[in-house]
């Protein structure tokens, strides 16, 4: 795994945690992620949202609930 250079007991130590880390760790798909991602990739074709030049929040604010309106209505 390594060269000689590499000893001692506390690299050793390391070195075997790291080897038995992937039998710790088990990668599972989280739902609600995809969904996320998918809003996220239908807000990117709205060219409004890309540069925000809007002098209020609330109108910020406004603009995004209008493009998740717009999404949506095309989804129906």
């Amino acid at each position: 795994m390594t060269d000689g250079g590499y000893t001692g007991d506390r690299f050793a130590l390391l070195s075997k945690l790291l080897a038995q880390r992937h039998q710790w760790q088990t990668f599972t798909v989280i739902p609600e992620r995809w969904v996320v991602e998918r809003s996220l990739s239908w807000f990117e074709k709205c060219r409004r949202l890309w540069k925000n030049g809007e002098r209020k929040l609330n109108t910020s604010v406004q603009v995004v609930n209008l493009a998740f309106l717009a999404v949506f209505l095309k989804k129906l």
